[in-house]
């Protein structure tokens, strides 16, 4: 299924929070598993340690020149993974080391001598393995490369009188099995996504480019995969004498992942609209991603064609209907609907396609001219249930009845947003907050809105009960679930909620000074329903599936080459 392709895809994104965050760490990890593995060479092996700290030094030295001379192999210059290349290579060096100490001491029979060559050549074979599939080394190009460094160190750590070590059979048999090993492993990690995929290693290169801001090679692999389509965007326009204010409802789904295509779309059409906008989340999914800021630019020229569907001054007052978990909200807009879907505080995924097509269709067959459908994306969760999927149809099928039979009434509106308020926090995008204030019939009610990437369990109860304590209705706070991200986030989730970081209370805070606002300038209004199609590139449900289906395959190689490589180490020390 596509929802279980992208969850996948999702889950392994903790995979690349193995590196460091720091390219510094990386650097002073190096350095010091370099001294460490001296030492150990030294004190363990030779049984000599008069020259130690200058071998460190020398070691050290010259393992931070060699860093520098491999970002001239690596396709993008790279310095942070040549030094992160670079710890887990000593690492293994070191791990090697210590191991033919251990077993040595566990055998009888000494150090086993021919572990530090092996190591050595683990080190390059590990090398292979890292210019080959993250820095964009061919495979003749990373064998001639790959015992550079870790050769110069060991020449320098080690005596003259014991590069003997060089010529171990033992060693040299084992560990140029190793090299081999990484070699064939790469070849087929490459090829893991075919036929979808052409090339597996290049799809994680231009990821983990685009993490340090140069997307191009990202967007250009994912618009190449992604195929023409016609896309809807419908907009609430209130226009009084003091401005106008836009509620606005793409198809498009923001995304893939910052800062790659129309991860930040939602504040791009709230830029788009002079600040004056709520741009919701649609019931869409992630094959509705733009792949490319070509495809952006594309859409938003096209918000300026809208034409008109309904136009008028009177409204409902608002309907709530909850059953079990499942809660919907919706206003009537003369002959268009306006509803608001929420699990929360139990959380869901994007909800699914076919629940807006049933909406729909239910609301066509009671005489309604059109419908707008936000999934208000205020709780963390799984994908919904069967059963949560009924009972959320039920309410908002009950929700539409209900309004069928509710009187009209004139409509004024205020709005006011966070932008003068300096506002930053790490769970918050670009565009803020803000708050509509609509009075009908007498009453006022208030919608919040957040330029965030979902909201934290609980976030939406709280806000709305410090609301009611000030005599304030707010019928729901939504967010706009964009992907783009204030700070590099090093959780599994990529981001950080809204009020994981700030808290709720802070946020009902910021949210009833906006709404404060938005009440001085409530003012009489009409609204005109606005509707435009696009030719767009969207990235569609096959792209995924390939890429599941490469990462998938990927791991489980790895899996194996990881298991028989153990066998093979553990045996060569007792060789």
């Amino acid at each position: 299924m596509y929802a279980d392709n992208v969850s996948n895809i999702h889950n392994r994104f903790s995979l690349t929070l193995i590196n460091p965050a720091s390219h510094y760490f990386s650097l002073a990890g190096a350095l010091a598993a370099v001294a460490a593995a001296v030492a150990a060479i030294h004190i363990g092996y030779i049984g000599d340690a008069s020259e130690i700290q200058y071998r460190i030094l020398a070691a050290a030295a010259v393992l931070a020149a060699t860093q520098l001379l491999d970002t001239r192999f690596t396709r993008k210059k790279e310095y942070s993974k040549s030094l992160h290349s670079s710890l887990f290579g000593v690492l293994l060096w070191t791990a090697s080391i210590l191991a033919g100490l251990a077993a040595g001491a566990v055998l009888g029979t000494g150090p086993a001598e021919h572990a530090v060559v092996l190591g050595l050549l683990l080190y390059a074979g590990f090398r292979i393995g890292i210019y080959t599939t993250t820095l964009g080394a061919g495979l003749g190009r990373a064998w001639a490369i790959c015992m550079v460094q870790p050769l110069a160190v060991f020449l320098v750590a080690v005596p003259q009188e014991s590069w003997t070590y060089l010529a171990d059979p033992l060693a040299l048999g084992f560990g140029g099995a190793f090299m081999v090993i990484a070699s064939v492993w790469s070849v087929m990690t490459d090829r893991a996504g075919r036929p979808g995929m052409h090339s597996t290693h290049k799809t994680i290169q231009a990821y983990l480019a685009s993490q340090g801001g140069d997307h191009a090679d990202a967007e250009e692999i994912m618009e190449g995969r992604s195929s023409e389509a016609s896309v809807t965007t419908s907009q609430i326009r209130l226009e009084s004498e003091g401005g106008e204010f836009r509620m606005v409802l793409p198809e498009i789904h923001p995304g893939p992942y910052h800062p790659v295509g129309g991860s930040n779309i939602p504040y791009l059409i709230y830029e788009k609209l002079s600040s004056s906008a709520m741009v919701m989340h649609s019931i869409s999914d992630h094959a509705l991603n733009l792949p490319s800021r070509d495809q952006v630019s594309n859409y938003l020229g096209s918000l300026g064609r809208s034409s008109v569907r309904e136009e008028g001054l009177r409204c409902t007052e608002p309907v709530s209907v909850r059953i079990n978990r499942a809660s919907v909200t919706g206003l009537r807009f003369e002959g268009s609907p306006l509803l608001f879907l929420s699990l929360s505080p139990h959380g869901m995924e994007d909800i699914p396609s076919y629940m807006k097509t049933e909406i729909e269709q239910y609301a066509g067959n009671r005489g309604y001219s059109g419908i707008l459908v936000v999934d208000c994306h205020n709780a963390m969760g799984e994908e919904i249930s069967g059963e949560d999927g009924s009972d959320m149809l039920k309410a908002a099928k009950s929700c539409l009845d209900t309004l069928l039979a509710r009187e009209d009434h004139a409509i004024e509106f205020g709005y006011a947003n966070s932008a003068g308020m300096d506002l930053w926090a790490e769970d918050l995008g670009l565009g803020g907050l803000g708050v509509l204030c609509l009075r009908i019939n007498g009453s006022e009610y208030y919608l919040g809105w957040a330029d965030a990437n979902n909201m934290e369990n609980g976030t939406r109860e709280e806000i709305i009960s410090r609301f009611g304590a000030a005599g304030m209705n707010l019928l729901e706070f939504c967010t706009s679930d964009t992907h783009y991200a204030r700070v590099k986030v090093r959780n599994r989730n990529g981001y950080y909620q809204l009020g994981l970081v700030t808290g709720a209370e802070k946020l009902a805070g910021w949210l009833l000074e906006i709404a404060g606002e938005a009440r001085t300038r409530v003012a009489p209004c009409r609204f005109q329903i606005l509707e435009n199609r696009a030719r767009v590139k969207v990235m569609g449900h096959g792209i995924y599936e390939d890429y599941s289906r490469a990462l998938d395959n990927s791991l489980r190689i790895t899996k194996w080459f990881l298991v028989g490589g153990l066998a093979l180490f553990i045996g060569s020390l007792a060789a």
